[in-house]
Parts: structure tokens; C-alpha cells; sequence
């Protein structure tokens, strides 16, 4: 080693503590990674543990603690949507959505974020099976699975995603038909007409849709509004003529010596128009 021919010099004995200091300080980084590594990996397969065992409860817990502990690994990325198979498996929709947005916030562009809307989805989407009548939580969900279909329509999550959202549709229209046959029931006809009214708006694709035209033919009746009564027939006629809906109100017209028709200019007058050239539905 030529270079160190002559008087070794205080600057040199520096440089080189400096470049032992160095690797020492490297070597120790790397092993202090390598064992957050290994405690975060060790808690990780704790909370798969748990799943396997179904304790979901106690699974979300430990990928929690990745995520605490670790936040800077690749482990807390894998640990947090865990954390949110774990929380919907759990029923905790609450914390289904906490976690699977804070999952979407930091990770925008992985992979899993479909699933975790997704999810999202699920946990309000649950709950109007649950309870039956929450139509705040079936829009949320609507709103999560239509942005699964525009977002991602690529992802395997797009078609259970518009399952659901024509149930949800058609979930909605149903209890706006609730509404509207009790207001008709009761003879309280501008009410029913409006809720009615919503349902072929609001829900044109809807199954709801040929007996809220039917209903609205009862309500018109009822007012002595003919030219309505029979243009709402007159749609049935062009889109729905092989239901009992039809049947009923053909039947219901003819009693009255009318027939299904299209006159005056009412809303419903502009929905047939559309209807005959083919742009609605």
C-alpha cells in the first residue's frame, strides 16, 4: 500500500475512523431494518393467524399494531387493507370505511384500491339489508359502486358492483312505491302522483317502473285528468305491454270507455314523445 509510505498524518488516522465509522453505522442500519422487518412480518402472521382462527376482532387488532409500530414498512401497507378485510369480516362497518379510506388517501394508485372501495360499498350496502328502510346508506353505497363501474371498470369488482347498484335502484323505488300506494290509499292523490312520478324520473330502469305508470292512471282518474290517465297507459303500451300492469290498466281505461293515448302537453306527454323515438329506458 504505497499510499501510506511516510508519516502517517492525524488528517488520514481521521479519514480513516471516519470511513470504519461509516460502514459500522451502515452494518447497523441494515440490521436494525432486517429486524423491523422480521417483528413486523411476526405480527402480520399473528393477525393471518387470527383470521384463519375467525377471530376478525383480534386480527384487525394486530395488523393495527403493524401499522402503529411499523408505518414505514412494506408491512404497514399489506397490514392496513387487511385491517379492513378484517373489520368487514367483523361486521364493524364503521371502521371499514376509517380504514379503507385511509387506505385509498395513502395508497391512491395500488392495486387493491378497488377493494377497498369496494368494501366501502359493502359495509353501507350490508346494513340496508340489515335494516331495511336506510335509504341514506343504500345512496352511499350507490354513489361507491357507481364510482367502481366508471373508475374501475376493468377490476373484478365492477360487475358485482352494478349487481348491487341496480338492486340498490331498484331498492330505493321500491320504498318511494310504499309511500306513493299509501297516499293513494288514502285518497291524498297530489302526493301519490309525485311520488309516483319520482319512480319513472328517478328510476326509469327500474322494475318498479310499469305499476308506478299503472298507479299514476288510478291517481289521474281519480282527478278527472283523462288526457293523463291515458298517456301514462299509452307508455305502458309501448314498454311494458306483456305485464299484468298493462292488463290492469287497459281494463281499468276500457271501463271507462277510454284507451291508452297520447294527448296534451303535460310531463308525461314529453316522456311519451321520448319514448316513441326511442330514448327512454
Amino acid at each position: 500500500m504505497t499510499w501510506l509510505k511516510g508519516p502517517v498524518t492525524p488528517f488520514i488516522f481521521f479519514l480513516i475512523f471516519t470511513l470504519l465509522s461509516n460502514c459500522s453505522d451502515n452494518q447497523v442500519d441494515i440490521e436494525d431494518n432486517n429486524s423491523e422487518d422480521q417483528a413486523a412480518e411476526e405480527i402480520f402472521n399473528s393477525g393471518e393467524k387470527e383470521i384463519l382462527r375467525k377471530r376478525y376482532s383480534d386480527a384487525a387488532e394486530k395488523f393495527t399494531e403493524v401499522e402503529r409500530l411499523y408505518p414505514y414498512s412494506d408491512w404497514a401497507k399489506r397490514a392496513l387493507i387487511m385491517q379492513v378485510y378484517s373489520y368487514h369480516k367483523d361486521e364493524d362497518y364503521d371502521n371499514v370505511v376509517s380504514a379503507a379510506n385511509r387506505f385509498i388517501e395513502f395508497h391512491p394508485n395500488d392495486k387493491d384500491v378497488p377493494y377497498a372501495y369496494y368494501l366501502i360499498g359493502l359495509s353501507y350496502y350490508d346494513r340496508v339489508l340489515a335494516i331495511g328502510r336506510d335509504q341514506e346508506l343504500a345512496k352511499e353505497a350507490l354513489k361507491v359502486f357507481n364510482l367502481i363501474k366508471e373508475e374501475y371498470p376493468e377490476s373484478e369488482y365492477a360487475s358485482n358492483s352494478e349487481i348491487r347498484f341496480n338492486f340498490l335502484r331498484d331498492h330505493l323505488a321500491s320504498k318511494e312505491m310504499e309511500v306513493g300506494r299509501y297516499y293513494l290509499k288514502r285518497a291524498h292523490f297530489a302526493p301519490s302522483i309525485n311520488r309516483f312520478r319520482g319512480v319513472i324520473e328517478e328510476f326509469s330502469t327500474t322494475s318498479q317502473v310499469p305499476e308506478a305508470l299503472h298507479r299514476l292512471v288510478e291517481a289521474y282518474l281519480s282527478l278527472g285528468l283523462v288526457n293523463e290517465a291515458q298517456t301514462a297507459g299509452a307508455i305502458l303500451g309501448h314498454n311494458y305491454r306483456s305485464t299484468e300492469w298493462y292488463n290492469r290498466t287497459f281494463e281499468l281505461l276500457g271501463s271507462k270507455g277510454l284507451k291508452p293515448k297520447s294527448s296534451g302537453n303535460s310531463w308525461l306527454n314529453q316522456i311519451y314523445r321520448q319514448v316513441v323515438k326511442g330514448q327512454w329506458l
